[in-house]
């Protein structure tokens, strides 16, 4: 066991510590994480340039793990090199401390606290030193920059530089996440594509937005998807689309199926295969608009395009339920007449795309719904081979 100084904060019914933390415990004690494989490739990118950096990127993409049960923010390549010269420019001058504000951490165990003295709140806290006992609730930059230091020809100067943490300790992982979504949401402004996985999966679990959660993180991660990696996960990425816009517009679908349709029996199924519904929709799409969905000339993988399809949506699942059965022929049949009536034309970035611009992104998506909706075909029509 690791013992430390520490200082106990009582308030209602919790306790937290005020501990006194070196480099080196940091360095043999906390586990970085991030939300998801995003998380990563800051670090990636950097791991290829040429440009001398006494960050070893290839050691801190082995250092920092992913999790679907993490919930910090991606790894900011430049947010660690900057903290890295601070520290360095802090050691050589001296004129302010390093890291002269508490980092956040927790662990999953509860602590042994031993009043030392008169004070009943200053004494001993006992740590397991196991590798990754502490997670960081908030200053992970931080503490990977001065984690990156350790594994650099300046270790000796930097291991018993010490880090002021305050350590929670036997948390539920909900209160955890909470507290990392109240934290941030009062002082940093958190990416709304992160909030959104986290309220989805871990902080408020909802069957709608978890499977609209899914349904989008499978759009953009399989492969042979209309939509694969186009979409902006968690913030990050390579990808153009935010998933917070579109994650909006499919919850605003669903509950509109859900208003439309309140006695149908089939509600439930729809939810649970909002996947495999999506999935089907977006290649027809796909093939609706296959002259152009690959064009840099044409809007038509755009958020306002993306967001519209959603919009007008709907309409096609009623017809799809009603008819029963496999859905894609029901669903092949509807959008088989886009690329006729509506048309690649109709989002040449250009001309058309642009003189139908009105009113904002909003009324933009409202009209190409409309026009979508009343372009679909019936059910039983004439169908297209697939």
């Amino acid at each position: 066991m690791l013992t430390v100084p520490a200082v106990k904060v009582q308030q209602f019914r919790q306790e937290f510590f005020l501990l006194n933390l070196s480099a080196a415990d940091v360095q043999r004690l906390v586990r970085f994480e991030v939300l998801g494989e995003a998380g990563l490739e800051g670090a990636r990118r950097a791991a290829r340039r040429s440009q001398p950096s006494l960050v070893n990127w290839s050691e801190i993409e082995r250092k920092v793990h992913t999790s679907e049960k993490a919930f910090q923010r991606p790894i900011l390549r430049k947010k660690i090199e900057d903290l890295v010269q601070h520290y360095q420019q802090c050691r050589e001058d001296g004129a302010v401390p390093a890291i002269p504000g508490a980092v956040l951490v927790v662990s999953e165990e509860p602590v042994t606290f031993t009043a030392q003295g008169a004070n009943p709140f200053v004494g001993l806290v006992q740590l397991s030193e196991s590798e990754g006992t502490l997670r960081v609730l908030d200053g992970q930059h931080r503490l990977l920059a001065l984690d990156a230091l350790l594994s650099s020809p300046e270790a000796d100067a930097i291991r018993e530089v010490q880090v002021p943490a305050i350590l929670f300790a036997g948390l539920p992982a909900p209160a955890v996440v909470e507290m990392f979504v109240t934290i941030n949401s009062k002082h940093t402004r958190l990416n709304p594509s992160l909030l959104y996985s986290l309220k989805g999966r871990q902080l408020y679990p909802d069957p709608i937005d978890s499977a609209i959660h899914d349904t989008i993180k499978e759009l953009n991660g399989k492969e042979g998807s209309p939509l694969a990696r186009h979409v902006k996960l968690l913030g990050v990425g390579p990808g153009k689309v935010p998933q917070a816009g579109l994650a909006q517009e499919m919850r605003a679908a669903v509950e509109a199926v859900r208003a439309a349709c309140q006695e149908a029996p089939w509600l439930d199924d729809f939810v649970a295969n909002l996947r495999r519904f999506y999935g089907l929709y977006f290649r027809e799409v796909q093939r609706a608009f296959s002259d152009v969905w690959e064009s840099k000339k044409h809007s038509v993988r755009s958020t306002i395009a993306l967001r519209a399809f959603i919009q007008a949506s709907p309409a096609v699942v009623a017809r799809v339920y009603e008819q029963g059965g496999d859905p894609r022929p029901t669903v092949v049949a509807m959008l088989s007449h886009w690329g006729t009536r509506i048309g690649g034309a109709r989002f040449e970035t250009a001309v058309a795309w642009r003189a139908k611009l009105a009113g904002g992104g909003k009324e933009t998506t409202r009209v190409l719904a409309r026009e979508l909706v009343s372009a679909l075909g019936a059910p039983g029509a004439e169908r297209r081979s697939a």
